[in-house]
């Protein structure tokens, strides 16, 4: 023992005499391509060994100024060192420094890359170029977002390759989305790092602002191995946006338009020696086009970051936004107006997040996250007027006097580490806990509920030179259902590498489940209303599926993608009317949910995408889809029973999204086409379908000087009349104008 621990002293000894001999501090710098700073780009420096393979070094993320400091890094010897970047929304970056070149000092410019190759960080938690992720993937970048200056994320979100929106109304209208024939349900939302769904899954895109979001990345397939209950066929994750400039910039601006639109932002940013900040806020008002069609949404945001020390920094985010809409309900069906709107009913949202991670890169292969969240949401729907004139064949008056709460705290923690062993192997682990409790039901008696949730994940990425492979599996203890694994697979394989014209051809195929945990009113009841049996033996909903596809690089530019994907839905949750004496005493008539529904969609997406230039990009794609409810025995209308599609799942849907970002100019062109679909007034008034519509909108800005740009935005195009939602008409064209300032920054 004591030889070998004589022989270890002098190992170390000798190599902190070579070290201090040959080793000095190595500065990296990162920025895009307008010589701006990346903040958070992953750096990594490796060793080229004589087999020509790099062999890592050390791995850190570049701080707000884009800077990445490695100390004791041996001066280039033998073949040279080489530095990897991978920063999100860019192209992957490789830069070899020769043997014997002494520079210490090191800027490393980022290049925009087709979509295909641009790196990305939701598919694999890490960053990491998409071609590897065996997903389908899709990015809004800050710069797009500032040209479409949405409204909200449903109107970010449906120009992307197989994102169908369902807005039910206007502005602030209850927005869902549905993504390869799953329900509103089985998306995860993510913002700045904390899951914003209801538990079991419900989430309002109609109300999310994305105001001061860096991008938004669009993941479609089951990905609950990472991401735990209610990823069962997307995800969705956005970040605020962090501050760089060494001199405090504050940006300012509004903008107004027709239907009373007025909408005003601010925001406070900067980086001043290992701190950052980013202070937002933005307030909207609209009246929209008829009686109680408007709507108020105010949103205030900060984002925080300290770097502690070399290896280690800190972040704190957080994010209120408070809602009011006019809820209009079923009223104008395919143009035709059957009943008249609610005049009365109100839904409000008053919503806090917050976040804080401490990161910690370096100076090994390691990389250590720890993460803790909280999420309030209060929601609100208040109906004070019983309007007698809406009344239905099948139930007569349907409008009613009530006061609906769902208001729900989502609070946890989580731990996750990335270590890369090799240059090519990369292996993630993860624990991650979530306490879910609040009231839902009609006030007075809402129902309370409580669920605590542990999850351990892990997954180890392979990629070589033509090949991809990703495995892992989460294990999940949860309150409701008890234990669930849920494993995934993926694999790419470059088959050609091509000549000039066609330069690869790539592969793709991955398997997946994916699981739903209960809504609140499903396990714990409803309270207040209809009276709803609480079902604690319910079982997640569950999805198992398949996609395969290829990738055709056309040059550089441009590529042409293809996928199948097939999924089945298992344990679909419904509601089960019963009787006395299953009914609690003194009550005749009531329900129960319980799994007893399974449905099936299938299809194919194909996509065309164009980055002409850094500041030029195109992305073209058509979807078709293939529902079929497989087993409903309580189905109550026709629509809903065996063998017919599922509800709001077009067969055909495209979408075309266009944006030139420039240095004095920018602009967009976005188109929609969603056909014919099924769904239901559920009413009796015997409609089963929505009609099929096209949607165009358009905007640009334009720099008038340097800190002033003045710009304008035009939705509905074609001022077409159409439904998203059968029963609520959608706006017609609409425009807003405004202009935004800079003062400050550099």
């Amino acid at each position: 023992m004591c030889s070998c621990r004589f022989f270890a002293n002098i190992f170390g000894f000798l190599v902190t005499v070579t070290c201090l001999a040959r080793c000095s501090d190595l500065t990296i710098k990162i920025v895009d391509p307008k010589s701006n700073p990346v903040p958070n780009a992953q750096v990594a420096v490796a060793s080229i060994e004589v087999d020509g393979r790099p062999r890592f070094w050390q791995i850190q993320n570049a701080d707000p100024q884009g800077i990445v400091l490695f100390r004791n890094i041996p001066g280039p010897g033998g073949l040279g060192i080489v530095i990897h970047v991978l920063a999100a929304g860019f192209a992957e970056q490789r830069r070899s420094i020769p043997a014997g070149d002494q520079e210490r000092e090191i800027t490393v410019q980022l290049q925009m890359a087709v979509a295909t190759e641009t790196v990305t960080v939701t598919a694999t938690r890490t960053p990491a170029p998409s071609y590897e992720v065996g997903g389908s993937i899709d990015v809004v970048n800050a710069g797009e977002l500032d040209t479409i200056h949405p409204i909200a994320a449903n109107d970010a979100l449906r120009f992307l390759p197989g994102a169908i929106v369902a807005s039910a109304g206007q502005r602030g209208g209850l927005g869902s989305l549905f993504v390869r024939g799953g329900d509103s349900r089985y998306n995860k939302v993510i913002i700045d790092g904390v899951p914003v769904n209801d538990p079991g899954g419900i989430f309002d895109f109609g109300t999310l602002s994305v105001f001061e979001n860096e991008r938004i990345e669009f993941l479609r397939g089951a990905q609950s191995t990472l991401y735990g209950s209610d990823a069962m066929t997307s995800i969705v994750q956005s970040w605020s946006r962090t501050g760089t400039s060494r001199v405090p910039e504050l940006r300012f601006g509004a903008d107004a338009g027709n239907y009373g639109t007025e909408n005003g932002y601010a925001s406070l940013a900067g980086a001043f020696g290992r701190f950052d900040y980013n202070v937002f806020g933005n307030q909207l008002n609209t009246s929209g086009s008829g009686p109680n069609d408007d709507y108020s949404n105010s949103l205030e945001g900060a984002n925080f970051g300290a770097k502690l020390n070399d290896s280690a920094s800190l972040r704190l985010r957080m994010r209120h936004d408070n809602s009011v809409s006019g809820v209009q309900n079923e009223w104008k069906f395919n143009d035709t107006a059957l009943i008249p709107p609610d005049l009365d009913q109100r839904a409000r949202q008053n919503n806090f997040l917050g976040s804080l991670e401490l990161a910690i890169s370096g100076p090994s292969r390691w990389q250590h996250r720890f993460t803790g969240f909280e999420y309030l949401l209060h929601r609100t729907n208040i109906d004070s007027i019983d309007q007698n004139d809406r009344r239905s064949p099948a139930f007569g008056d349907i409008d009613s006097q009530f006061h609906n709460v769902n208001n729900y705290n989502r609070a946890g923690f989580g731990y996750l580490a990335n270590y890369a062993e090799e240059s090519w192997t990369q292996s993630t682990l993860g624990y991650e806990f979530e306490d879910e409790h609040g009231v839902t039901g009609t006030l007075p008696n809402p129902s309370p509920g409580l669920r605590r949730n542990h999850a351990l994940f892990g997954q180890q990425v392979l990629s070589f030179e033509r090949l991809s492979f990703i495995a892992g599996g989460r294990y999940v203890h949860n309150e409701s259902f008890g234990n669930k694994f849920v494993p995934r697979v993926s694999a790419t394989a470059l088959l050609l590498k091509g000549s000039q014209l066609f330069s690869g051809t790539r592969l793709v195929f991955s398997y997946a489940t994916g699981i739903k945990e209960p809504t609140f009113p499903e396990s714990f009841g409803n309270g207040g209303g209809f009276p709803t049996i609480p079902n604690p033996g319910l079982k997640p909903e569950e999805t198992r599926a398949f996609e395969a596809g290829f990738e055709q690089r056309l040059q550089t530019k441009y590529s042409f993608s293809a996928v199948y994907f097939n999924n089945l839905f298992r344990s679909r949750v419904d509601f089960n009317f019963l009787t006395a004496p299953t009914c609690p005493p003194k009550i005749a008539f009531c329900g129960q949910y319980v799994n007893i529904n399974e449905a099936m969609a299938h299809g194919a997406e194909a996509v065309f995408r164009a980055r002409l230039s850094s500041r030029l990009s195109g992305t073209a794609a058509y979807t078709y889809t293939s529902s079929q409810i497989l087993k409903e025995p309580f189905a109550f209308d026709p629509i809903l029973s065996a063998g017919s599609p599922l509800l709001r799942r077009p067969k055909h849907a495209a979408s075309l999204l266009t944006t030139y970002v420039g240095s004095r100019w920018g602009a967009d062109l976005e188109g929609s086409f969603i056909g014919p679909r099924a769904d239901s007034d559920f009413f009796g008034f015997g409609i089963g379908h929505a009609a099929g519509y096209v949607l165009a909108n358009t905007g640009g800005w334009y720099a008038i000087k340097p800190r002033i740009t003045a710009y304008a935005n035009v939705e509905n195009l074609l001022n077409r009349s159409y439904n998203e939602v059968v029963g609520y008409p959608a706006l017609g064209i609409n425009f807003r104008a405004g202009m935004r300032f800079r003062v400050g920054g550099e």
